[in-house]
């Protein structure tokens, strides 16, 4: 049985200056974090609990190639986000830094609130909205590669080499 995520919905074009706002890029991450998204959505990194997903419209982490801007998601312990699309280079660092960045141009059908799991395998999220035990909906996301979804799952590829080196 695959876990349920917990959704909280942003919408479109969030910025990095938003997730990792420059007034506090001399905090250390886990202050940092309080921060997140407090322009936009006050009081929403005080909420997540870890487990939870964010689920944004078009153009997440556009801005800036500031790694804080993921790092703050991971410190406040986010598993993934979910989008219709990415800034490349935001993408990429979701990753690199061990949060799990998935392309789903039906997004907007996942409502606040809700429950997903994540079938990365599969391509889709199983939206659970009133009753736990049923899913209400399947939406069939882009496939994300096997190889990222392991970066994601390691903790990020530093984590990721860090492992298979020592077991070398």
């Amino acid at each position: 049985m695959m876990e349920k995520h917990r959704v909280w919905r942003v919408g479109d074009n969030i910025d990095t200056d938003a997730l990792a706002p420059g007034a506090y890029m001399k905090m250390d991450l886990a202050d940092m974090a309080g921060h997140c998204l407090e322009s936009r959505y006050p009081g929403l990194a005080a909420n997540l609990r870890a487990g939870d997903v964010i689920v944004a419209g078009p153009g997440f982490g556009i801005g800036s190639s500031r790694e804080q801007a993921v790092g703050v998601l991971v410190q406040l312990g986010v598993k993934a986000v979910i989008a219709p699309s990415f800034s490349g280079l935001y993408f990429r660092n979701a990753f690199n830094l061990g949060l799990l960045a998935i392309v789903c141009p039906d997004a907007e059908q996942i409502p606040e609130g809700s429950l997903v799991e994540i079938d990365t395998e599969q391509s889709v999220l199983r939206l659970y909205e009133k009753d736990v035990e049923q899913a209400s909906q399947d939406i069939t996301c882009q496939k994300t590669p096997s190889f990222l979804v392991e970066m994601a799952a390691a903790g990020g590829l530093l984590a990721q080499l860090q492992r298979k080196f020592a077991t070398s």
